[in-house]
């Protein structure tokens, strides 16, 4: 090497680590994650890939609510696609998801991710496609038929193959993984209400479903792309390796099953009109509403619904079931509540309290447990992260540049966890803090404080119907079985879009003593 190629390589590195500094000082939060030539915060990033939300969190604790990083610290990147600013700021998230909405999209990125999948569904559209999408879902999750339809589908899972499946488990008592039963139940009932046609994932025996393992193979193998640099995985679709492969040939199964769901709904419409039953599922609604919509679009209307619908409820309730068997005091209190509507809607008899699942008017009724849900989902939201695409220059409420083309994370996992947005007991799981001084109603708080419904206007659709849907299963569960940890082993979350227990909640099932709970009520001490 001559002297005038090693001046120039040491004038580029010279010049490089100049760029560095500067940008490494220009960014939002020093105290976030640390940051090293070329490969950015990559270092951390793979470092605690095991514990990412907890990670996430205690940089934004370091930082005040936001901090800016590169994952990888290249000149060409760090300005655009490499640079990442994260927020759980209450006052960022209103800014990104409400006051500048139409600036921050989902983006390029999210939208080739999600593509296969989804197509343009209302979950990975933006501007007009998702305007019009959601206006049109808007208009149906409005009515209180899809409300009924909802409960008589999770009404009819709870008492036929919900409850059987624990009863047996605690006559021969044999562990169950209760976050398996879960997501076969939700996904069972979304699928009723998606598109009227039931997989019958839980059944006895627990069966397999062709349909449900290929929606489960495709939204595995999705979710590897964000794993992944976007030509890695695009160059593997192309060349059909790996987890690519195994999407195109899932979507193919996928798709053949809901062309026959969708022929088969075209021809009952037609008979539905001449006297044939009707139909009050979502596919059925939209089918309905225009005759323009090809099947290319109904398919995807339906497996946005199902993958919005199915894991989140699921996800949920196995945290709340894990957090109240950790918390005795606060299970005994959901059960004097719901013993207590009972006790008033169908009399002191507490055997007639199983004959059915609980109504909408006692559901309604369930204060404490609707607060006990929405404290799980604050500690252990379903989607623990979110990100968006930044689409022109802009400065966050805080003072934060971002630049056009960067992308946001907004942490829904660390709001819940903020001592500056929650207080000092933001780690605690208090469902008190929902309630009204009386501790009589339900206080629903700020939605930039608590995203785990998403905020501003993409709020969720089904909110409601969540509640129903939690509140019913958390409700039977509760009423007839005490459930106590299988395995000593402590829960770990699996790092992935939607925060699952990485091994499952196995649990042991015990016959639940209403006639002690029923003496409390009476106060009979």
């Amino acid at each position: 090497m001559d002297i005038s190629t090693a001046t120039m390589i040491l004038a580029f590195v010279a010049a490089y680590f100049v760029w560095f500094r500067s940008i490494a000082k220009s960014l939002k939060g020093r105290n976030g994650p640390r940051m090293w030539p070329v490969l950015g915060s990559l270092p951390g990033l793979i470092e605690n890939s095991g514990r990412m939300h907890e990670w996430i969190a205690d940089n934004l604790r370091a930082c005040g609510g936001t901090y800016q990083t590169c994952i990888l610290a290249i000149p060409f990147l760090a300005r655009k696609q490499g640079l990442v600013t994260v927020t759980c700021d209450p006052n960022n998230l209103e800014h990104i998801l409400k006051v500048k909405f139409d600036n921050y999209p989902k983006g390029p990125t999210w939208q080739s991710v999600f593509h296969d999948l989804l197509g343009e569904g209302i979950f990975n559209s933006d501007g007009d496609t998702w305007l019009f999408q959601r206006k049109t879902a808007a208009l149906e999750f409005t009515t209180r038929t899809l409300r009924q339809a909802m409960a008589r589908w999770v009404s009819r899972a709870i008492k036929s193959r919900f409850c059987p499946i624990l009863r047996t488990a605690q006559l021969e008592a044999k562990p169950v993984d209760l976050q398996d039963l879960l997501l076969r139940l939700t996904f069972d009932n979304i699928c009723g209400l998606a598109f009227g046609k039931d997989p019958e994932t839980l059944s006895p025996g627990l069966p397999d479903n062709r349909f449900a393992m290929a929606f489960d193979r495709a939204t595995e193998a999705t979710l590897q792309r964000f794993i992944l640099p976007e030509f890695i995985w695009k160059l593997r679709k192309w060349l059909r390796l790996g987890m690519e492969l195994s999407l195109s040939r899932s979507l193919d199964d996928v798709d053949d099953y809901l062309t026959r769901v969708i022929d088969t709904r075209k021809l009952e419409l037609l008979s539905q009109k001449t006297g044939g039953s009707p139909h009050d599922d979502l596919l059925s609604r939209f089918m309905k509403k225009r005759e323009s919509y090809d099947d290319h679009f109904l398919k995807h209307v339906v497996l946005n619904f199902i993958l919005a619908g199915r894991d989140t409820s699921s996800v949920a309730l196995s945290w709340f079931f894990w957090l109240t068997i950790l918390n005795p005091a606060v299970e005994e209190k959901i059960l004097l509540e719901i013993c207590s509507v009972l006790k008033e809607s169908r009399g002191g008899d507490a055997a007639k309290w199983l004959d059915e699942p609980l109504v909408f008017e006692e559901i309604d009724r369930l204060v404490y447990l609707k607060a006990a849900l929405s404290e799980t989902l604050r500690l252990y939201p379903s989607v623990p992260e979110d990100s968006k695409h930044v689409i022109a220059d802009d400065v966050l409420p805080d003072g934060t540049f971002v630049a056009a083309g960067s992308n946001i994370t907004y942490s829904i996992y660390s709001a819940g966890r903020m001592k500056l947005i929650w207080g000092e007991d933001c780690l605690e799981f208090k469902p008190e803090r929902w309630l009204s001084e009386d501790g009589r109603k339900f206080e629903t708080k700020d939605q930039f404080r608590f995203v785990a419904f998403n905020a501003g206007p993409r709020i969720c659709l089904g909110k409601d119907l969540a509640y129903l849907q939690m509140k019913s299963i958390a409700a039977a569960v509760l009423l007839r079985h005490r459930l106590s940890l299988a395995a000593a082993d402590e829960v770990e979350q699996k790092m992935s879009l939607t925060l699952f227990m990485k091994d499952g909640l196995k649990v042991n099932v015990q016959a639940r003593d209403l006639d002690s709970l029923l003496k409390k009520i009476n106060g009979d001490h």
